[in-house]
C-alpha cells in the first residue's frame, strides 16, 4: 500500500535536515524504515537536484529563516514544486500535503500556518519569484558558488554542460562477470526478462530504466554488479598488455588500494582470470573493508583483504614490489554528483585542498612498491584538476622514472564517445573520471 505522501515529506524533510547537518546521505535515508525509503528516497534525491532553487525561493518568501526542521520541510516542498513540469505530484497536491505534514509533526506544528502562507503565495507568484531566482548562479544551476567558479576556471568549454548533467538522473549500468557469462549471452537474458538494455565497453551493459538488483537474472549468483561504465575502465587500462600470456605463468601480483566497497577488485579478479592475479585488496576502514568480502564471496572470487592504511606501508607491505596498483583515491566525489546529490551540499571548498594532499600523499607511498616495468593506475571519481591532471604534473615533476601512457584523463559526466588510445572505452552515459596510467622506468 502506497503511503500517504505527507508522511514522506515529513520523512524526507527529516532526511534534508540531517543533510544540512553534515550527515551524508546515505546515512540519512538509510534511517528511513525499509517500506518507505525507495519513495522518501527518490524525493530527497530530487529535492536535494535542486536546492538551490528551493533555498532561493524561501528568501523571497520568508523575511526570517525557519527553525531547521520546518525550514526543511517548506524547502522540500519548494524543491518539488517549483517546476511543474518535473513535479512528481500537481504543485497544489504538494502544497496541500506539505501542509498536512507540518500539521502532523508536533515539531512543525507551530509553522504549520506559516508553511502554509509561504507556499500559498509561492502558487500564486511562482512564474515571478522563478524569473527573479533565474538572475541567482546558485538558484539556476543548483550548485555552491564556490563549486561554479571553480567548474568555470577548470572547464571553461564544459562548466554549463558539467552542472547541468550533475542534476539529470544516472543511469543504472551493469557489470558483467566474465568468469560466468558474457555481455552478448547477459543482453539476451536481460532482453527475455523484459529488461532492455545497451552495451557499453567490454563488459558493460547500460539498463533502459533502473531496476532493484532482486529483479535482475542471475544477481544473486553474481552473474553481474552494478557499476558505473566510467569505473569499469580501471580494470582494463590497468590491465592490458600485463596479464600472463602462457598457462601456469607465475601470477601477476597486483594491490587494489583503498578498494571498498570491492567492485574494481572484483573486476580486476574477473579480468585476469583463475590463478592469473593474487589481489590484494587495502582498505583503512574496518567496517567498510566487510563490504569487500560481501562483494567478491557473491560473485564467487577471492583476493586477500587487509585493514591498513595505504599511506603508511610498513605497517602492511611484505616487501615484495608489485606488478600493478590501483590507486582509487579519496576525492572530492565532484563526478559523481548525480548518483550523490548530497555531495554538492555536504562538501566545503578548503575540502579540495585537503584531499589532494592525501591523494599526493598516497601517490608518494604506493610509487616505491611499483616494480621497474610495471604500472600504477591513479584515479579519482572527480571533475576538478586539482585532483586530476594537476596532481598528475605535479608527480611527474618530482619522480622522473615515471612514464604517462595513453589515458583518459579527465572524463565529464554523460561525455560518452570513445577517448583516443584507450581499449573499450565505454560509449554510453558515465559519470566523472579521471585516470592517469603511469608506468615505471
Amino acid at each position: 500500500m502506497q503511503p500517504p505522501l505527507w508522511r514522506q515529506l515529513q520523512l524526507t524533510a527529516g532526511a534534508l535536515a540531517s543533510i544540512r547537518a553534515g550527515t551524508s546521505g546515505s546515512v540519512a535515508f538509510e534511517a528511513v524504515e525499509p517500506a518507505l525509503r525507495p519513495g522518501v528516497q527518490a524525493l530527497g534525491f530530487q529535492v536535494l537536484r535542486w536546492l538551490g532553487r528551493a533555498e532561493a525561493l524561501r528568501r523571497h518568501l520568508a523575511k526570517r529563516t525557519p527553525p531547521p526542521l520546518p525550514d526543511a520541510l517548506l524547502c522540500a516542498a519548494l524543491g518539488l514544486a517549483w517546476d511543474a513540469e518535473r513535479a512528481p505530484y500537481e504543485p497544489f497536491t504538494l502544497v496541500d500535503q506539505a501542509v498536512e505534514a507540518a500539521k502532523r509533526n508536533p515539531a512543525t506544528r507551530a509553522q504549520a500556518s506559516f508553511i502554509n502562507a509561504c507556499l500559498r503565495r509561492f502558487l500564486r507568484e511562482r512564474d515571478e519569484l522563478v524569473a527573479i531566482t533565474d538572475q541567482e548562479p546558485v538558484a539556476q544551476w543548483n550548485h555552491p558558488r564556490w563549486w561554479i567558479e571553480k567548474l568555470k576556471r577548470d572547464h571553461p568549454r564544459d562548466w554549463q554542460r558539467i552542472l547541468n548533467a550533475d542534476n539529470a538522473q544516472a543511469p543504472m549500468t551493469l557489470r558483467v562477470n566474465t568468469q560466468k557469462s558474457t555481455a552478448a549471452a547477459y543482453l539476451l537474458e536481460l532482453e527475455a526478462a523484459g529488461l532492455p538494455a545497451t552495451r557499453v565497453g567490454a563488459s558493460g551493459l547500460q539498463l533502459g530504466r533502473a531496476r532493484p538488483v532482486q529483479q535482475l537474472p542471475g544477481f544473486a549468483d553474481g552473474v553481474c554488479s552494478v557499476q558505473d561504465a566510467a569505473a569499469q575502465m580501471a580494470a582494463p587500462l590497468l590491465l592490458d598488455g600485463l596479464l600472463p600470456a602462457k598457462p601456469g605463468a607465475a601470477p601477476l601480483r597486483v594491490l587494489d588500494a583503498c578498494a571498498a566497497p570491492g567492485g574494481k577488485t572484483a573486476h580486476l579478479l574477473e579480468m585476469a582470470g583463475p590463478g592469473a592475479a593474487e589481489v590484494i585488496a587495502l582498505e583503512v576502514d574496518a567496517l567498510r573493508s566487510r563490504r569487500i568480502g560481501e562483494t567478491l564471496t557473491r560473485l564467487g572470487l577471492q583476493a586477500k583483504v587487509v585493514v591498513a592504511d595505504a599511506a603508511r606501508p610498513a605497517d602492511w607491505w611484505d616487501g615484495t614490489p608489485f606488478d600493478a596498483i590501483l590507486l582509487d583515491a579519496p576525492c572530492t566525489a565532484s563526478g559523481i554528483v548525480r548518483r550523490h546529490p548530497d555531495v554538492r551540499w555536504l562538501r566545503r571548498e578548503s575540502d579540495t585542498a585537503q584531499l589532494a594532499a592525501q591523494q599526493a600523499a598516497l601517490l608518494a607511498a604506493l610509487w616505491p612498491l611499483v616494480r621497474p616495468g610495471g604500472r600504477l593506475l591513479y584515479c579519482t571519481c572527480s571533475v576538478f584538476r586539482e585532483e586530476g591532471s594537476q596532481q598528475i604534473d605535479a608527480f611527474l615533476a618530482h619522480n622522473t622514472d615515471a612514464r604517462l601512457q595513453p589515458s583518459p584523463g579527465h572524463l565529464l559526466p554523460q561525455s560518452g564517445g570513445n577517448v583516443r588510445g584507450v581499449p573499450d572505452n565505454p560509449s554510453g552515459d558515465h559519470d566523472g573520471f579521471f585516470y592517469a596510467l603511469l608506468e615505471k622506468r
